[in-house]
């Protein structure tokens, strides 16, 4: 991948491209050396140059990675911040049946769990003893749930925590409350404000393409209806992030269609604060098992995705998060000089990922974050769920260390894209 350092410090598999921007573009093959320049020149780029971008390989792929980097820069300057938070998963019993999905159990399995109110309060209390400002709250779907049980979460943890912001409730955690209520989508969000809801995580999007979802999940809601709630949710001023699950059964075009629509939702609402890509973790899936799915993403397109979705999303959205869940750190250390400028939260438990295979920790203290962040040349700073910079750090501190704990998921940047083709 063009002019590579050796292994940097604590990290021996990272390994970071050198050289200019100039250089980098004076290197690529003409036609990706265009499509750059009309990103550099703040031109909006469509799906045919996505779709020759996605394919880069090489001296190209030097180029696209340090595009993406610039474009950061001009959006974002050379910080990367980082939430205190705490995700906090109240059940795992869920009725979708999701194939994707390692986390779900049936109401009758060992390991099945529902946290009552008292124990999800005691989680967010113990969250906010040790730093957090967000707590983010999920579950899975159990079929006797009460409608407005997670109104009753939030005037739980607003009745103890006024101050702590709650991230919650997925797209198709609105539609589930929305259907067992019975109210109008716009007068169960209008509650859940009202009682506390601060955003909405936009996850349940994986692929927005029906034909990818019914492979994945028939049972979920359809692109149309996560596209209603997101937006309804903006208009109410309940603002949400955006997210992609990739590295599964799409091919190119599908990732960067849904790519496209979330630049077209951002146009029309402004509601997104972030886009998260998410590797696909196939260990404990039924979709991997049954042949249905590759392995999850390669290093290399990792890269790809991440810079990728900066250059689409260049004037629009921002902020562009790293999931160390999904990929470890340093394929996070990676993807935050592809055009990433967020390392996501110290989560202190995340369930839904260990329990579909992933290898990685459940916490990151924030020192951590700090050490690996200026570990690339860049200045950490913790934010709020919102972006707003609570604490801007030094750009140089000895007093943060890292933990050797850190490998990247997948294959090396040149192994060869397997997914299914156009």
């Amino acid at each position: 991948m063009g002019q590579i350092t050796q292994p940097v410090g604590s990290f021996p598999g990272l390994q970071l491209v050198t050289g200019s921007l100039h250089d980098a573009l004076r290197n690529a093959s003409q036609p990706v050396a265009r499509i750059l320049d009309r990103a550099l020149g703040d031109r909006e780029l469509g799906l045919e140059e996505g779709v020759a971008l996605a394919q880069v390989d090489g001296a190209d792929l030097t180029a696209l990675v340090k595009t993406a980097d610039e474009l950061r820069r001009r959006a974002v300057g050379e910080v990367i911040t980082y939430v205190v938070n705490r995700n906090i998963n109240f059940t795992n019993i869920c009725v979708v049946g999701c194939s994707f999905c390692g986390f779900s159990r049936g109401p009758r399995a060992a390991d099945a769990y529902f946290l009552s109110l008292e124990e999800v309060t005691a989680k967010a209390i113990e969250a906010h003893q040790r730093g957090a400002t967000e707590v983010c709250i999920q579950g899975g779907l159990p079929k006797d749930l009460d409608g407005y049980f997670y109104r009753d979460i939030l005037r739980a943890i607003k009745r103890v925590l006024p101050e702590m912001h709650i991230h919650a409730f997925s797209p198709m955690e609105i539609a589930y409350g929305v259907e067992k209520t019975g109210l109008p989508l716009r007068e169960y969000l209008a509650m859940l404000k009202a009682e506390g809801l601060g955003s909405i995580p936009g996850t349940a999007a994986e692929i927005l393409d029906d034909q990818v979802r019914d492979l994945l999940s028939p049972n979920k809601l359809k692109a149309a209806q996560w596209v209603e709630i997101v937006t309804a949710a903006h208009e109410l001023g309940l603002p949400t992030t955006c997210t992609m699950m990739y590295g599964h059964v799409e091919n190119r075009a599908q990732w960067l269609r849904h790519i496209l629509l979330l630049r077209n939702i951002q146009k029309q609402t402004g509601g997104f604060t972030e886009f998260v890509p998410l590797g696909f973790v196939h260990d404990k899936t039924r979709l991997f098992h049954e042949g249905q799915a590759r392995p999850g993403a390669t290093r290399r397109e990792h890269l790809i995705v991440h810079a990728v979705s900066r250059l689409l999303l260049h004037g629009w959205i921002k902020n562009l998060q790293v999931s160390w869940v999904k990929m470890g750190f340093e394929g996070s250390l990676a993807c935050l000089q592809a055009g990433a400028n967020d390392f996501s939260g110290t989560l202190m438990e995340e369930s839904i990922s260990k329990m579909a295979g992933a290898d990685f920790g459940e916490y990151v203290a924030p020192q951590e974050f700090r050490a690996m962040i200026r570990h690339i040349g860049r200045i950490p700073a913790e934010r709020t769920t919102t972006y707003k910079i609570r604490q801007l750090f030094p750009a140089e501190d000895s007093g943060d260390s890292i933990t050797p704990r850190l490998r990247i998921a997948g294959a090396p940047v040149h192994a060869p894209y397997t997914g299914t083709s156009y």
